[in-house]
C-alpha cells in the first residue's frame, strides 16, 4: 500500500485524547508492518506541528514530532516538499473548485503530491478529498 498521511491523521496519532486515536493507531502501526510505504508534505507538517503545539502539551508535542522526524531521517516516512511549480498547480486547483472554498490549500497541495506519486489512498477524515471526484480513497 502506498499512502498519504494528511495533517488530521497526524494530530489524531499525536494526541491520545482524541476519538479515534486508537484506530489511527493500529492502522498506522498495521501499515508500517506491512511495509507500505508513507508520505506527507511539509505543508502537512507545517499545519500538524502548530496544531499539536496548541492543543496538548509542549513535551508532548515535540517528542511526537521527534518521531516524525526520525521515521523520515530513517526512511519510514518520506517528506514531500511543496515547490513552487506544485504550488501553481494548486494554485490552479484553487481556481478549479471556486465552489468549494473550505478546501485548505494545504489539502489542494497535497492533491497536487497525490496526483504526482499517483496516490490514491489518503488517512485523513477530511471529506474534501472525496468532493473533488479524482478518485482518492480515505482511510481508515
Amino acid at each position: 500500500m502506498r499512502l498519504l498521511i494528511d495533517t488530521w491523521g497526524w494530530y489524531t496519532l499525536g494526541n491520545v485524547k482524541e476519538l479515534r486515536h486508537k484506530k489511527v493507531k493500529t492502522f498506522y502501526e498495521q501499515s508500517r508492518q506491512a511495509g507500505s510505504v508513507i508520505y506527507t508534505t511539509d505543508y502537512i507538517l507545517d499545519e500538524t506541528i502548530t496544531l499539536l503545539y496548541r492543543r496538548i502539551s509542549g513535551f508532548t508535542a515535540r517528542s511526537f514530532t521527534q518521531g516524525i522526524m526520525i521515521a523520515i531521517e530513517r526512511g519510514f516516512l518520506r517528506l514531500e516538499e511543496i515547490t513552487s511549480s506544485r504550488f501553481k498547480r494548486a494554485w490552479e486547483l484553487r481556481q478549479r473548485f471556486h465552489d468549494k472554498p473550505t478546501i485548505s490549500f494545504t489539502d489542494l497541495t497535497s492533491i497536487v503530491v497525490m496526483q504526482d506519486l499517483r496516490l490514491t489512498q489518503v488517512l485523513t477524515d477530511d471529506a474534501h478529498f472525496s468532493q473533488v471526484a479524482m478518485g482518492f480513497q480515505t482511510l481508515p
